[in-house]
């Protein structure tokens, strides 16, 4: 199987990405606009390869926060977004971009479901990878409903040095921050029992919209799509009558311009949510 490289924005790094798919013509690739595109990661990248990574988590998973610091959350997937963020911390409402540094982000999170399930967005230790995501406040006591929600994730600690703020002028945090990564038994790529689903997706990407529309960042949401990993044709549609999706998500039409735009190969291949 061959890696196909992808020139992607200048500003990001290098992703390698494709897997089950044939190598495209010379006229496919002089077709493709200069941004590229991304597709399914390498089997560089495996189930088992990802799982090593998940392995390096330090042993100190969900350790106690000191009452006595300002306690902070890096929010990567459903976190991003304002209300799916309340709806565990309702006092959560300001989050601010970052830049995290030392973990890939992609769909490798197996659903804690028996059966059919969903695929989410998660996170392993990567010394190369980086990805954009947002950063807020909770209190000490805000931590047990956190981890209680992400119940199949690891809470570690990050140090300064493992994220940049990316608004100039945004308070530097004072106290400890956390990440929620993967634990080893967690990952998996998504498949057809466990597949991508788009209501998830519009979740990620609406918050990831609201950070660029917020703090006026040019690219976030593409960002956001550039630096996940393992996307895959995996992927249902199961929005509640589709065929108007702006009354159930208002912003439908901008998610599915940004998906297609950025995520072509996958975006012609998602598939309807069947009542059978």
């Amino acid at each position: 199987m061959q890696t196909k490289r992808f020139q992607m924005f200048p500003w990001l790094v290098l992703i390698n990405v494709c897997a089950g798919c044939a190598e495209p013509t010379t006229a496919t690739r002089q077709s493709e606009p200069p941004t590229a595109r991304i597709l399914e990661q390498d089997t560089v990248a495996t189930d088992v390869e990802l799982k090593k990574l998940a392995a390096n988590l330090p042993s100190s998973c969900n350790a106690a926060p000191d009452p006595k610091q300002a306690q902070y959350i890096i929010g990567y997937g459903s976190l991003m977004q304002d209300q799916s963020r309340q709806r565990s911390v309702p006092n959560a409402a300001t989050a601010y971009p970052v830049m995290v540094k030392g973990y890939r982000r992609g769909w490798l999170a197996k659903g804690p479901g028996v059966g059919f399930d969903t695929t989410y967005l998660g996170t392993v230790p990567d010394q190369d990878g980086r990805f954009n995501a947002v950063l807020y406040h909770v209190s000490p006591d805000d931590i047990p409903a956190m981890d209680k929600r992400e119940f199949f994730y690891c809470r570690l600690a990050v140090e300064p040095t493992g994220y940049t703020l990316l608004k100039p002028g945004t308070p530097t945090p004072q106290g400890q921050v956390w990440i929620y990564a993967n634990k080893p038994d967690s990952v998996a790529t998504a498949n057809e029992l466990h597949p991508i689903v788009q209501s998830y997706v519009d979740i990620f990407v609406s918050g990831c919209l609201e950070q660029e529309q917020r703090y006026a960042l040019e690219n976030f949401a593409e960002q956001c799509l550039a630096t996940t990993s393992h996307w895959s044709t995996a992927w249902v549609n199961d929005r509640l009558y589709p065929r108007r999706p702006y009354i159930y998500q208002p912003k439908a039409g901008q998610i599915d311009k940004l998906l297609q735009e950025q995520l072509p190969d996958y975006f012609r291949k998602i598939h309807l949510e069947s009542a059978n």
